[in-house]
């Protein structure tokens, strides 16, 4: 498809890199997005995978 079309979902390296994710990092986000996916509107799903990224975002803060 054309680069003008919107048809799936980008993550910038800069925005994983800055926090300091390394491939293990980026493996799990990648799964999480799969989980919310494959599991649209499920509340269970989406909270749990809102507590795994706060905790992960807390090991890995913007700002040090």
């Amino acid at each position: 498809q054309s680069p003008f079309v919107t048809s799936g979902l980008r993550i910038g390296t800069p925005a994983v890199t800055t926090r300091g994710f390394k491939v293990t990092q980026c493996t799990e986000l990648a799964g999480w997005i799969c989980d919310i996916l494959d599991n649209l509107g499920d509340a269970d799903v989406e909270a749990n995978v809102a507590s795994q990224v706060a905790a992960l975002c807390a090991d890995f803060p913007v700002y040090r």
